[in-house]
């Protein structure tokens, strides 16, 4: 199911097991489930606060590990130009359809490449994003992820972490931390759909869910953190 690229990254330490290696078991579901996927990030709706903060008239975004367009589509009319970049082609592929659709989607080019090698120059953007996929692991991006972000990132521009996954790691870089108040939920189109996707992806928390039978699931139930923050750096050469 993977390249030799991907594998060159993602098992980097031999054959491992994706029942203990979550990087692993993530990297195979967007290859071997990528609907299921999409299915679960469309109910993980960010907060419009994060969406409001980025800039809303750049000439180029970068979007680092675009997936299946969580962010993407919000981006499309923020920047003259948006390049999402993704490693696994069934996310890519799913993102292309909905850019089909979107209006002005045009202005997106999608694009493969991973957090340490990408596709694109020096200098390049005014900002550039990653949503919930940088972490401080090399399989995620890492040092050399983090490198390739600010490299593609022209002075004075913003290198931009929506809901970051290591708040400290970042800090020690030099990113700064916003968080946004508000209750926020996963939001599903119903509660049967909420019943499937928490049994497979949240299993703890499924009895939970099915007692209060609702669509919507509250964060804390699930026990993670809400997409409600972002840390940000501007980038100076």
């Amino acid at each position: 199911m993977l390249t030799r690229d991907e594998a060159r990254r993602f098992l980097a330490g031999g054959i491992d097991d994706p029942r203990t290696d979550i990087t692993l078991a993530w990297e195979l579901l967007y290859r071997l489930e990528p609907e299921l996927y999409d299915r679960l990030i469309s109910a993980e709706r960010l907060h419009p606060a994060v969406i409001g903060w980025l800039p809303d008239n750049a000439k180029r975004i970068v979007e680092v590990a675009a997936g299946t367009g969580r962010l993407t589509l919000e981006l499309v009319h923020r920047a003259r130009e948006v390049v999402a970049i993704e490693p696994a082609a069934p996310l890519r592929e799913i993102l292309d359809r909905k850019l089909a659709q979107a209006d002005h989607g045009y202005r997106v080019r999608v694009a493969h490449g991973f957090f340490d090698d990408l596709p694109v120059a020096d200098d390049s953007a005014d900002v550039v994003v990653a949503c919930s996929a940088l972490t401080p692991v090399p399989e995620h991006g890492g040092e050399a992820g983090l490198a390739e972000m600010e490299r593609v990132c022209r002075p004075g521009g913003c290198v931009v972490i929506v809901w970051p996954n290591e708040v400290p790691w970042l800090a020690a870089h030099g990113y700064r931390y916003v968080r946004f108040d508000g209750e926020m939920f996963v939001e599903f189109a119903s509660h049967e759909e909420a019943a499937e996707l928490i049994e497979i992806f949240y299993p703890s928390a499924i009895g939970e869910v099915r007692r209060r039978g609702r669509r919507r699931v509250p964060y804390d139930v699930l026990g993670t953190n809400p997409p409600r923050d972002l840390a940000f750096k501007v980038i100076a050469r």
